[in-house]
């Protein structure tokens, strides 16, 4: 087991990140010091619940078991936790556990966030995107009709469990969507400002086999790798006041291509992607980069075989950017490589996209 730390400074905010593949039953065990004490409440995902619940025998009050799919993400059931966590009548120094992917993470975090104007919870992702990206550094919220995660905060959680032996049963459309986040981390790597070099894009090239294999002690290596990263980015930047907006690269153009979908043609994952290859064209146009580094990119993300996404109006995409949280003062905000495993943000006016032709870019 490794064990990694997020401190957040001049705060009590600082949690443990624990990343092992020892057997799931061994984790009521390991959440004893957490537990002790106080009423347990625990939101986990359908799918897990099937699969892992008995296995996991999480000693609680309540269990809510969320349906899966971005959808389930609303406030209908953000008020349902709510009400059941009302209903045990758990106070400020009792616990919600969230069992799942980003999904159940996002929302489960926000319910806790603000009942009784916080209570402590704990992140056990189950999902590769939960464990590389979700369950770290305290974004929480729900999605809305105008868009994703508009409505949230950021709150740390007391610690993260992850155990890579949930990634068993993942179905290769989610294991996928974890790699998008993966791949993404290995495009910023520079950016991120690690205290040591991790070298992630090399890593992919040298062992994409036994990762798209999941091979257990590569994921549990690729994981690790992951969240250093995002790790390290938090530290330094906990609310997105400015480096923490690198992690949105690929996001911008992924998040109008979920919308524009309704959430149900692409995952997450797939949508990054497609952001990413779009930020790359985009890179070359403004002559940010050179094309050999977006060939080098493009072999990268082709070794893992996503699902190829169509090509979008761009009216439609432009006018759901605008809605995007990073948007501002009337400019839409990308995230762009601007050298080897580096990236910088910019601000483009919308009449630059509604002019710009990404099918003719891609051909």
């Amino acid at each position: 087991m490794s064990e990694l730390c997020v401190k957040i400074k001049e705060t009590d905010k600082s949690y443990p990140i624990y990343i092992e593949s020892s057997e799931i039953s061994e984790l009521v065990r390991k959440l004893k010091p957490y537990t002790s004490d106080r009423k347990v409440f625990v939101v986990i995902s359908e799918k897990v619940n099937k699969l892992y619940g008995k296995t996991l025998n999480i000693p609680a009050v309540d269990t809510f078991v969320l349906k899966d799919g971005e959808k389930e993400k609303n406030f209908n059931n953000y008020k349902k936790i709510l009400h059941r966590m009302l209903k045990n009548k758990l106070s400020r120094k009792d616990l919600l556990i969230v069992i799942g992917g980003g999904v159940a993470g996002d929302l489960a975090g926000f319910a806790a966030s603000t009942y009784m104007r916080g209570i402590d919870f704990i992140q056990i992702p189950t999902t590769l995107l939960a464990c590389v990206d979700s369950s770290v550094g305290g974004k929480v919220g729900i999605d809305t009709d105008f868009g994703k995660n508009l409505v949230g905060a950021f709150y740390q959680p007391k610690a993260v469990f992850i155990n890579i032996n949930f990634l068993k049963t993942l179905d290769e459309k989610q294991f996928k969507t974890g790699l998008g986040e993966v791949v993404k981390y290995s495009f910023i790597e520079k950016s991120c400002k690690p205290k040591e070099e991790i070298n992630l894009f090399n890593f992919l090239s040298d062992n994409f086999e036994k990762i798209n294999n999941r091979d257990t002690r590569t994921l549990e290596k690729l994981v690790q790798c992951c969240v250093g990263l995002k790790i390290a980015v938090v530290e330094q930047d906990e609310k997105e006041g400015g480096l923490r907006k690198i992690l949105n690269f690929g996001h911008t153009y992924g998040h109008a291509v979920e919308k524009i979908t309704n959430y149900r043609k692409y995952t997450h994952g797939e949508a990054v992607v497609e952001g990413m290859r779009f930020a790359f064209n985009l890179a070359v146009e403004k002559g940010l980069i050179e094309k050999n580094y977006k060939f080098l990119a493009d072999d990268i993300i082709n070794k893992f075989n996503f699902t190829p996404v169509k090509t979008f109006n761009m009216n439609q995409i432009t006018e759901i950017m605008k809605t995007d949280k990073k948007a501002s003062n009337g400019k839409i905000t990308f995230v762009l490589p601007t050298e080897y495993q580096e990236v910088k943000t910019f601000d483009f006016d919308e009449d630059f996209f509604l002019n710009y032709n990404y099918q003719q870019k891609t051909m």
